[in-house]
């Protein structure tokens, strides 16, 4: 797997300009096969690879190879009675070794652009690992579904257990916290104490790492308080709470001995009692969410696992960026629109509100899909058979037609999730909530990818664009009111 800046550093900005070696793009040096050259006293100088041989191999450009020669990187000579140059084949496999071939096709401009065997996403559907994310996630838990992103393997019936120690110590930092601090400040805290707890936390073999992600996942959704209150305090201060038995018997906080995530999570969201339908919709969007390729938090994480960082500091490195109000809290704009919408009746005034001041819509468009959001579509359908969903799930609809007038943006995850959210009691940032336990998934699994790769391969240039040195060394700044 390899990456490239679709966008070529500052060294390689004057390709184009090389001077006479440039010249050659367009003779007659890339015409021919792999040749083994002799020179005038008849000795062998080895396969010799044409510019685009050479080009093929690297996976780059024929004029970066003509900048490859100017730097001193290969070496070109000229075929023996003929207008272009070769390369020594060997010291070309060398460089594609050193830095890994490159795919310059596939790369928008400013991207870094990854092979990954986790996600493919196409203009209206996506894939794990091959199949239909969407059909898979209808089909099979969420627990089920990370496996298979994992490990390539369906374990039908499969839980994820906390480890006891990891539990507890992630349970006592996230109460310690103020009462106002969000879910996901309580799951930044939850995986350091988890670490801290887990002495085998440095183990990177696939193990490892799989039995690392399968007790965190768990011991995140049980660091969360009760969305009913904490109730009498049991274990000693700074333990949670015991959590209220939900409307089928079951231990909330905890989980039943062989509960799903979903049904563990189910109380940490809402105070009302589950049904059947609406954990369908829990768990299908946990499933749905576990990866989406080289989303911003992703990136991040990979970039963590290239230092071989453990999968804890992964994690961290994945929820800090999906703190953010353009990524993961997303659904929280879109859910109190929503919730707007449920109780003024219309969405043409909560749609006017906010581009009067200036605001987009949320929960709509999607920059990698060109209609609905194949995640939100499968939602939407689970959603019909949630009867308390039907006001905001019209209320939706009525957003989508209302802007549509206008654009033609269509509904996204976030619009869904504020549905869900809206419709079952719970706070405005419980999709953000969502998101971050169904994507801590994706986050492993991009980081075992990772493990796999030269470390600290990750290294974009920065194009410095500060005052030219040298410069003199400044004069102090003189403190406000000095005379």
């Amino acid at each position: 797997m390899t990456y490239e800046p679709a966008r070529r550093p500052a060294t390689e900005e004057r390709e184009a300009d090389e001077g006479p070696e440039a010249a050659k793009a367009s003779d007659g040096s890339d015409a021919g096969a792999t040749t083994d050259v002799t020179d005038a006293g008849g000795t062998s100088r080895g396969r010799r690879l044409t510019t685009r041989e050479a080009a093929d191999l690297l996976g780059v450009k024929p004029e970066t190879v003509y900048a490859y020669v100017s730097r001193g990187q290969l070496t070109s000579s000229r075929t023996p009675g003929g207008r272009g140059s070769t390369l020594d084949a060997a010291q070309v496999e060398a460089l594609a070794r050193r830095t890994g071939r490159r795919d310059p096709a596939t790369a928008a401009a400013g991207d870094l652009v990854f092979r990954t065997g986790l996600t493919l996403i196409e203009p209206d559907r996506y894939f794990f690992r091959g199949v239909d994310a969407t059909e898979l996630a209808r089909g099979h838990g969420f627990e089920e579904v990370a496996e298979w992103i994992w490990t390539g393997e369906l374990r039908p019936g499969i839980r994820f257990t906390a480890a006891p120690d990891s539990l507890a110590a992630a349970r006592r930092t996230a109460a310690a916290l103020p009462r106002h601090s969000s879910s996901t400040d309580r799951l930044r805290v939850a995986v350091a104490a988890a670490s801290a707890a887990d002495p085998l936390r440095f183990d990177l073999s696939a193990r490892g790492v799989l039995d690392c992600a399968r007790n965190l996942i768990p011991t995140l959704v049980g660091a969360l308080p009760d969305a009913a209150g904490p109730g009498p305090v049991s274990g000693g201060p700074g333990h949670a709470a015991d959590p209220p038995e939900d409307g089928e018997g079951h231990a909330g906080g905890h989980g039943a001995a062989g509960d799903s995530l979903a049904r563990s999570l189910w109380p940490k969201l809402s105070a009302r009692p589950v049904d059947a339908a609406s954990l369908e919709v829990l768990d299908t969007a946990l499933a749905l969410l576990a990866d989406h390729d080289l989303a911003a938090s992703t990136l991040a994480a990979r970039v963590a696992a290239s230092t071989h960082a453990h999968p804890y500091a992964v994690v961290s490195a994945g929820l800090g960026v999906l703190e953010g109000p353009l990524h993961g809290a997303a659904s929280g704009p879109a859910h109190r629109m929503l919730a707007e919408v449920v109780e003024r009746g219309s969405a043409a005034p909560v749609v006017a509100d906010h581009l009067r001041a200036g605001r987009r819509i949320p929960g709509l468009g999607h920059r990698l899909y060109t209609a609905e959001d194949p995640r939100a579509r499968l939602l939407f359908t689970l959603l019909e058979d949630v009867p308390q969903a039907e006001p905001a799930l019209t209320a939706a609809r009525d957003v989508v037609a209302t802007t549509a007038r206008h654009t033609s943006l269509h509904a996204n995850i976030d619009l869904a999730l504020a549905v869900l959210s809206v419709s079952c009691g719970m706070a405005g940032e419980a999709g953000e909530t969502v998101f971050a336990v169904s994507r801590t998934v994706g986050w492993i699994a991009h980081a075992m990818e990772e493990y796999a790769e030269r470390p600290l391969r990750i290294r974009p240039s920065g194009q410095y664009r500060g005052p030219r040195p040298p410069r003199p060394l400044p004069l102090p700044t003189p403190a406000p009111g000095a005379r």
